[in-house]
């Protein structure tokens, strides 16, 4: 089996943008929440908002969701692997580590990714990419300014947010291999729904949020928009770009959140961008042109011998 690179073009590189902006959002609308509400509550709120919205567009525009079992296993897998597993270790890591470690390990995501779909031979396993993603997660650490103690406080949570960019990238494979040729709203909406479904047994075993206090309305503002801009839109945004250029591309989304983060809290809220935000975010952007592919062959055209001889 030939197993060929699958490159980003323009438009999926403009979508990648707007993704890392949906899901840079998500940390303002789970910093309001998480005042008031606890962590799996806000989990379950969101995806299940989030399906809410979704399941009537879906009927409208598609129609009806699948009917048998069979039709819901890849759903069922993927909102496992993309959504339960990786929302419940991230949420419980950060409760031992501090959050600019937590997004610095989450950058791990493309580099699992690219392995895991490189030795499954779903994907080239490419030198370049591998290079690229290092020197990426290398501009998040520099951007943010995390500590890699590895005291044994942190050693827990640093292992829950190296397994959530893990089941992330076993999610890239499983989405490539059964999800491939689904619409898009059809397969965020199905994983919506799925991960509803075992949210609220999880959520309702460890927080049962039925004996809560009923939020403030800023908290079911930041609610819904954690689950109609970073998590209904953003899935569609997700499971396009999936589409079109791979699994390991999406992913690449994790590198470029942070600086979108940054540049949201600079241009929105004013808050200023220092030298060391500045270095990691150029860092970055060459990773991604290394990882694109770009840089070489621009370097490549550059030699001597790679010019066309009279």
């Amino acid at each position: 089996m030939t197993v060929k690179e699958l490159r980003i073009d323009n438009r999926d590189w403009f979508l990648l943008i707007v993704l890392s902006i949906l899901w840079a959002g998500s940390y303002f609308f789970a910093g309001v929440a998480v005042k008031e509400l606890p962590p799996l509550t806000i989990v379950l709120a969101r995806v299940a908002l989030a399906a809410a919205v979704l399941a009537p567009i879906h009927w409208m525009i598609v129609g009806r969701l699948p009917s048998s079992f069979g039709g819901w296993l890849p759903f069922v897998v993927m909102a496992l692997l993309n959504n339960v597993i990786p929302f419940s270790l991230i949420v419980s890591g950060q409760t031992q580590i501090a959050s600019g470690l937590a997004s610095v390990l989450n950058a791990t995501t493309p580099l699992f990714t690219t392995l895991v779909l490189g030795f499954s031979g779903d994907e080239k396993l490419l030198a370049r990419r591998i290079l690229g993603v290092a020197i990426g997660i290398g501009g998040v650490a520099i951007l943010r300014g995390a500590s890699f103690s590895l005291a044994d406080s942190q050693a827990a949570g640093t292992l829950m947010c190296l397994g959530t960019a893990l089941s992330y990238g076993f999610a890239g494979l499983w989405a490539r291999r059964r999800l491939g040729g689904i619409a898009a709203l059809t397969s965020a909406t199905c994983q919506l729904v799925s991960s509803s479904a075992m949210m609220l047994v999880l959520a309702g075993f460890v927080e049962q949020p039925w004996l809560l206090a009923a939020p403030s309305l800023p908290v079911w503002a930041s609610l819904l928009g954690f689950a109609v801009l970073s998590t209904a839109l953003a899935y569609i945004v997700f499971f396009k770009i999936l589409e079109r250029s791979g699994a390991s591309n999406v992913m690449l989304v994790t590198l470029l959140i942070p600086v979108t983060a940054i540049l949201l809290g600079h241009f929105v809220l004013g808050e200023p961008v220092i030298q060391r935000e500045i270095i990691g975010a150029l860092v970055i952007a060459s990773s991604l042109l290394i990882i694109d592919g770009r840089l070489p062959r621009a370097l490549a055209n550059l030699r001597p011998d790679s010019r066309p001889r009279a």
